[in-house]
């Protein structure tokens, strides 16, 4: 019987946890409360030095694993999910985010039905820590291939971390995360799927993403050299005629979209360094915007 006809198919999911007692037992509450219950849960326990083992231990459900480890950073935890994972379908939860009740049926179903996708997420909602309505995350609007969608909009693959389930196979296909990436792994690894297989997004809120203050995305200096990284590193999954004006084109507005968040920051010199080399790598798909950018930073504009 293929993966497609059973019913039954494992889904594993794999949740990497760091100091978290503060979030972990809603994570996990959402899981349990899935409509689909064929899965085992890998709660991946990196390092941490509060209370998250001795929450995951009070839980009597044999569907949950607890998984401990040296601490060694988030894509490292997942590596080690992925290793362990006994399912046909693999699905990651962030220990700060959770999922509505019928996120896995819903995705599973998705997959089964269309063998040519091998990975999906669904629309998201963000939250704060406290559960205030930040914003929706919804469906990309994909007009080309998702691998290049990706690389025009990062974000382009909703939910990330928490919001995608893939298949086994796919994974096996794209291998581990990157462990020397301190940040965007995620975006690298959805390249990588991007790359082998169709991608779809469910246009239903499945998937809530908890924002927090100390979040990575408030890390501009590690987020860019991490950004730069993975579009250099990817570049070669893009067909050969993408690889030129394209990438170029998607380098220099990643350069532009850091730049505004250095000089709101307070980063000028620094900002007008990089819309430098963006107008340098892409002079005539960006060059406007490049040279719009630096007359209002110089200035002290306000930035759109």
């Amino acid at each position: 019987m293929s993966i497609q006809e059973n019913t039954n198919a494992l889904i594993s999911i794999i949740i990497p946890a760091y100091n978290a007692e503060a979030f972990i037992e809603k994570a996990l509450k959402s899981v349990l409360q899935q409509s689909y219950p064929q899965f085992e849960v890998l709660v991946v326990n990196d390092g941490s030095t509060d209370n998250t083992a001795t929450i995951i231990n009070r839980y009597e459900d044999s569907r949950i694993k607890l998984i401990t480890q040296v601490n060694g950073g988030l894509s490292n935890a997942r590596n080690t999910g992925i290793q362990a994972a006994q399912g046909d379908y693999l699905a990651f939860l962030d220990a700060d985010d959770y999922w509505i009740a019928e996120k896995l049926e819903k995705q599973i179903t998705l997959l089964k039905q269309n063998p040519d996708i091998g990975f999906c997420s669904s629309q998201s909602r963000i939250e704060t820590p406290e559960g205030v309505f930040l914003n929706n995350w919804p469906c990309p609007e994909i007009s080309t291939s998702t691998l290049q969608s990706i690389f025009v909009h990062n974000a382009a693959i909703t939910g990330s971390g928490s919001g995608v389930m893939v298949t086994k196979e796919l994974q096996k296909q794209a291998g581990f995360f990157d462990e020397s990436l301190k940040s965007l792994e995620d975006i690298d690894m959805w390249m990588r799927y991007a790359a082998f297989s169709e991608y779809c997004c469910l246009a239903e809120t499945l998937t809530v993403i908890t924002k927090r203050p100390d979040s990575m995305s408030r890390h501009l200096v590690t987020m860019r050299e991490s950004a730069i990284k993975v579009l250099r590193k990817n570049r070669v999954l893009l067909d050969k005629s993408s690889q030129k004006g394209f990438w170029h084109s998607c380098y220099a507005s990643m350069l532009c979209d850091y730049a505004k968040w250095e000089a709101r920051n307070g980063l000028k010199m620094t900002a007008i360094q990089h819309l430098l080399l963006a107008l340098i790598h892409a002079p005539r798909s960006r060059g406007r915007l490049c040279l719009s950018l630096l007359f209002a930073i110089t200035l002290n504009k306000p930035l759109d």
